[in-house]
């Protein structure tokens, strides 16, 4: 029998070329194998095919309930996976967690310059405070604008 050809391996057809043809195929085939198993997991869940080595496919998700449930029922799914070409040497899942792609928008308050009669009653305080650290606050506050 013989083996299974690793598309992850990396070959010495690379020592010229460099790493850069090789990690590109390698994500195109993740993405490929990512599209695969996508319909076949728990949903709404938006997977992601991060490695598949020696057997054991590492996916990650962002939802930790829907990460729970794949790993509970880890058996059924690398059964049901391993029917497919692609996975037939499927061993073992593991499912990391993922950080949530969409970048949460904080609004950032707007600073608002401040007048010249605050900037000069912020260093006039500065200079009856005892503390230093206090009192370079208070100026570095005064000095600041926008």
């Amino acid at each position: 029998m013989s083996e299974p050809k690793n598309l992850f391996h990396q070959t010495r057809q690379h020592v010229k070329t460099g790493n850069l043809s090789f990690l590109k195929k390698q994500v195109a085939e993740w993405q490929k194998l990512t599209k695969l198993i996508q319909p076949l997991l728990p949903q709404p869940e938006v997977w992601q095919v991060v490695c598949y080595e020696h057997g054991i496919l590492t996916i990650t998700g962002e939802n930790q309930a829907m990460i729970s449930q794949l790993g509970y029922l880890q058996k059924q799914y690398i059964f049901q996976l391993s029917q497919l070409e692609e996975f037939q040497n499927l061993k073992k899942l593991q499912i990391r967690l993922r950080e949530n792609t969409e970048k949460s928008t904080i609004p950032q308050k707007s600073v608002q310059s401040l007048t010249p009669e605050t900037q000069e009653m912020l260093q006039h305080a500065a200079s009856f405070v005892n503390d230093a650290k206090l009192s370079q606050a208070l100026l570095r506050l005064a000095s600041n604008k926008k």
